[in-house]
């Protein structure tokens, strides 16, 4: 598999994730293999009423609670599909969300340069 391909694969298991168990797939999602590091960008995850909620600072705190507890609820969930398509240790996964622009950043470290495990074609 060519890194191009693996990165579409895993965009395809996060927006999956972000499906089922955030309950919003992204309108638009990027994954880029860098090293030992996945990088997730996603766009358009905010619902209207997220985006409402996102109108004032005590909104925005109980936002990212929420969001921030909800993620930590499924982390394993998402691991686990990252894991079924390359095989590596995931040694930590970081998230965060702009309720500025709707977007959100996934960062999952792991054991291996993934790099050198794939094509670059």
């Amino acid at each position: 598999m060519t890194k191009g391909q693996l990165e579409a694969k895993l965009s395809e298991a996060v927006s999956k994730f972000e499906l089922e168990y955030m309950g919003r797939g992204p309108k638009l999602i990027r994954t880029y293999i860098i090293c030992d590091m996945i990088i997730i960008r996603l766009s358009g995850v905010l619902s209207p009423s997220e985006q409402k909620l996102t109108d004032n600072p005590q909104g925005i705190e109980l936002f990212k609670k929420v969001r921030s507890s909800l993620f930590e609820g499924g982390r394993g969930y998402l691991e686990t599909l990252i894991t079924e398509i390359i095989d590596v240790a995931i040694i930590s996964t970081h998230s965060d969300i702009s309720t500025k622009t709707g977007e959100k950043v996934i960062v999952i470290t792991t054991d291996k340069n993934m790099e050198e495990l794939i094509t670059t074609k």
